[in-house]
């Protein structure tokens, strides 16, 4: 077994695990991807000793918190590391790389293991995504497939990765459309911290020699904020415009927002987010649409009155290469079309 030696974020592919020992709100809020949620103090623990250490002292805080921590460690090596090899060799991190990572660290050393701890914990893996962010995104060839709502754009993007392009998903990863009417039923949008981490995560991997495609976003996807350098990488890069027929539009948002149309209480209660815009008359007569079932003359209104009118004005503000776009036509939006146009676009 090696000595302890200081581990970095990018050490940590040489290990046979990643554990991260905070508690499971801390989790939820952001990890390293592929981090194993061990904690040595729960909330109601950590709360409890927090309190402790404030009200009455730093060492009635480790008093009451060593057993804890003593207790939940023997649980995890007896019910969850109990058939791990000899050679085994997590790394483990805490909130700073300090007493909580340390303990498990101490403890898996002692039976055999090749525990090391990553420096700095979970607060320099944030600043390393932070960094590579800056670092790597000005550096992307971006090629941003932009088009007015319904031209399937997203779609496009799925189907150039499924045929072997690179691609960023913002909206997969930020759990929302990215319009108004955008936020997907069930699936809450993550942290930022874990939108930034997912995100990275896949520029990471990214080969800089080759093209990636993305979706001309704006500057927030539901609440969550684009990276500032992505941002502004994606408003200087080439454009490419699909063009598809306004019909086959309003066809193919009635597949892709089957829920929400399926939902008639809750497709109203979205369109009320529009009421500062087009005023209660108008919100009101796309309700009564929607309760009517009569989607299509809905869709159409839709795009009539809010999202063409707004579509062109946006991207020439926004991207600054727009008047250098080039084309891509869009007469098919089904699957089978949608699929031959990712070709199109790979083989240009």
């Amino acid at each position: 077994m090696s000595h302890r030696t200081p581990v970095r974020p990018a050490d940590l592919a040489r290990f046979d695990a990643v554990i991260d020992v905070r508690s499971p709100s801390e989790f939820a809020l952001d990890h390293i991807p592929g981090a194993i949620n061990c904690p040595v103090l729960d909330d109601e623990e950590r709360a409890r000793v927090g309190t402790i250490y404030v009200q009455q002292s730093a060492f009635e805080a480790r008093r009451i918190g060593g057993p804890l921590v003593a207790m939940n460690i023997a649980r995890a090596i007896q019910q969850r590391f109990a058939d791990m090899p000899e050679r085994w060799r997590p790394a483990v991190y805490c909130w700073r790389g300090g007493m909580r990572s340390g303990a498990m660290v101490t403890v898996m050393r002692q039976v055999g293991w090749d525990a090391q701890q990553l420096a700095g914990g979970y607060k320099a893996y944030r600043r390393h995504v932070v960094d590579m962010l800056e670092q790597q995104a000005p550096k992307l060839e971006l090629r941003v497939l932009c088009g007015p709502t319904g031209s399937a754009k997203t779609r496009v993007l799925q189907a150039l990765a499924e045929q072997g392009a690179q691609v960023l998903d913002l909206e997969a990863w930020a759990c929302h459309k990215g319009s108004l009417l955008g936020e997907l039923p069930g699936q809450p949008q993550p942290s930022q911290k874990a939108f930034e981490t997912r995100l990275g995560t896949a520029i990471a991997v990214l080969d800089p020699a080759r093209p990636v495609f993305i979706e001309a976003e704006s500057s927030r996807i539901g609440r969550l904020s684009v990276p500032r350098p992505l941002l502004e990488r994606l408003r200087d890069a080439p454009c490419i415009e699909l063009q598809a027929p306004r019909e086959q539009r309003v066809s193919f948002l009635l597949r892709d927002y089957a829920e929400l149309s399926a939902d008639a209480a809750l497709l109203a209660e979205r369109l009320g987010a529009l009421r500062e815009l087009h005023g209660a008359a108008v919100i009101e007569a796309w309700k009564g649409l929607a309760a009517s079932g009569r989607l299509t003359e809905l869709v159409e209104d839709l795009l009539a009155r809010h999202y063409d009118p707004h579509y062109s004005r946006s991207q020439e503000k926004h991207l600054r290469r727009w008047n250098e776009r080039r084309f891509a036509q869009a007469d098919d939006l089904s699957q089978a079309g949608i699929a031959a146009l990712a070709a199109q676009l790979l083989a240009s």
